[in-house]
């Protein structure tokens, strides 16, 4: 019987994990549940129904509706089951291939946000500046880093944020810890924070547990799963796995990460159903686009890399395996926590 299994099946957790007190919270990205095609309110109840006192709409359309009457429905909603809502979108950054430009300026586009969490009562909104390809594009990764202060700092005094702080994400490979920690420092962090995503960081090639411990200081929320790195045909393949197969440690990583911030909730969000991402570390041309990568950073993920074994995915419909393996995740969480 694996760990994950005598952790879902109620077994005594490991002294390790005592310090882990059943005062944690639980929360949920409900971009996990982005294939299921519910309204906000099935959202909130399944999360209240699995545990998650957080729920983090992460983009807009999870929420159905932006009008002003709908959104109040969805925080009395919520605000019945005893669930805390925070909100987010996109990128934040113009020149990344991410942004939505047919959305307005980034300014234009933060104001909206704000308003929007006013209503539901989310103390930030939560955002990034883009995707791994904002590393191999003309323009050099440092200038998209400028544009993303600069559209922070656009809205510094704005009347219209009301105190609501901005969570930049490190988002799908694009910036690695200590990048995002500058970005938020040069932005202010009067009013910038971090959201800490322990599974993007193996896509920057950086252990998880480095990420933590440079981000945590400045997080405001979290976004947690479990990561699988091993090599394979001369190419690490990192892939996001469920919660406790992973060979990252996250038993002692969701440790740490409450030695750190006690404060904050230990919120999932699970992209289990996807192929590995291969790094062809040893071929040169793959470090023009890495270069800004510190080495010692890079043997720490190297290091999870040779002790790490090939996953296999499980199979079925899709959407019901990503209800499944949700289920499963939030299960564990509890358990891990503490909560069940």
């Amino acid at each position: 019987m694996t760990r994950r299994e005598l952790l879902l099946a109620g077994a005594a957790a490991p002294a390790a994990l005592e310090a882990i007190t059943p005062t944690k919270q639980l929360g949920l990205d409900l971009f996990s549940l982005r294939s299921q095609g519910w309204t906000a309110f099935q959202l909130l109840d399944f999360a209240h129904a699995h545990g998650a006192a957080v729920v983090n709409f992460s983009e807009p359309r999870f929420l159905g509706s932006t009008d002003s009457d709908h959104l109040k429905r969805v925080r009395e909603h919520a605000d019945s089951l005893g669930v805390r809502i925070e909100v987010g979108f996109g990128s934040i950054c113009p020149t990344s291939t991410r942004f939505v430009k047919e959305d307005g300026s980034a300014r234009d586009q933060l104001l909206r946000m704000f308003g929007i969490a006013r209503i539901l009562g989310s103390p930030f909104v939560r955002c990034y500046l883009g995707s791994a390809e904002e590393r191999k594009g003309e323009i050099p990764l440092e200038q998209h880093i400028d544009n993303t202060i600069a559209a922070c700092r656009s809205v510094r005094d704005e009347d219209g944020r009301h105190g609501i702080k901005i969570a930049v994400e490190n988002h799908a490979g694009d910036l690695q810890a200590q990048q995002l920690r500058d970005l938020v420092e040069e932005a202010g962090t009067d009013y910038v924070g971090t959201l800490l995503d322990a599974g993007n960081a193996t896509w920057t090639l950086e252990d998880p547990f480095h990420t933590l411990e440079v981000l945590a200081p400045l997080a405001l929320t979290t976004g947690i799963r479990d990561s699988r790195i091993w090599i394979e045909d001369g190419a690490v393949s990192v892939m996001w796995v469920p919660m406790g197969r992973g060979s990252i440690g996250m038993e002692r990583w969701a440790q740490r990460f409450f030695e750190l911030r006690p404060d904050l909730a230990f919120s999932l969000e699970i992209i289990n159903l996807r192929s590995a991402r291969k790094f062809a570390v040893r071929d040169k041309g793959f470090w023009k686009h890495y270069r800004d990568v510190p080495a010692w950073v890079f043997q720490g993920f190297m290091e999870l890399a040779r002790d790490g074994e090939p996953y296999v995915q499980a199979k079925g419909d899709p959407v019901e395996l990503e209800r499944r393996e949700v289920e499963a995740d939030l299960a564990y969480s509890r358990e891990l926590l503490g909560l069940a």
